[in-house]
């Protein structure tokens, strides 16, 4: 189901900033696995596998935002937008602003999860 329209702590984005948010996704984990395969081919240290962390958390917050229609950004800035790229709307009431904040959090969250997990699996292989 395509969400077109805002809703409050659900969805503030619409398809052209999904298919900006999947690029950032897409270029994360290409970075990640390209990364990770330089550092088992250079038999770098375990330790610097940890950096993996970064790139791994930028995919995971593109493919995460795609997936849910919701801008981490826009929650914070009290943002939507269902147009061009660029072009923003304001979320005035408190209450919206509350569940948009609390849903970027949720986010953020599960991305920083994510990249710990790569990065620790990257660590221990």
């Amino acid at each position: 189901m395509q969400k077109n329209t805002y809703i409050p702590g659900v969805c503030n984005i619409g398809p052209e900033e999904i298919k900006k948010r999947k690029q950032a996704g897409w270029i994360g984990l290409i970075a990640t696995i390209a990364l990770w395969a330089l550092f088992i081919w250079l038999e770098t240290p375990p330790i610097w596998r940890l950096t993996l962390f970064f790139p791994a958390m930028m995919s995971a917050t593109g493919f995460l935002q795609a997936y849910t229609h919701f801008c981490v950004y826009f929650g914070f800035a009290n943002l939507f937008n269902f147009g061009d790229v660029g072009k923003t709307d304001s979320v005035s009431q408190a209450e919206f602003r509350t569940k948009d904040r609390k849903k970027a959090w949720q986010i953020i969250l599960f991305t920083i999860s994510i990249g710990a997990i790569v990065s620790f699996l990257a660590y221990y292989l």
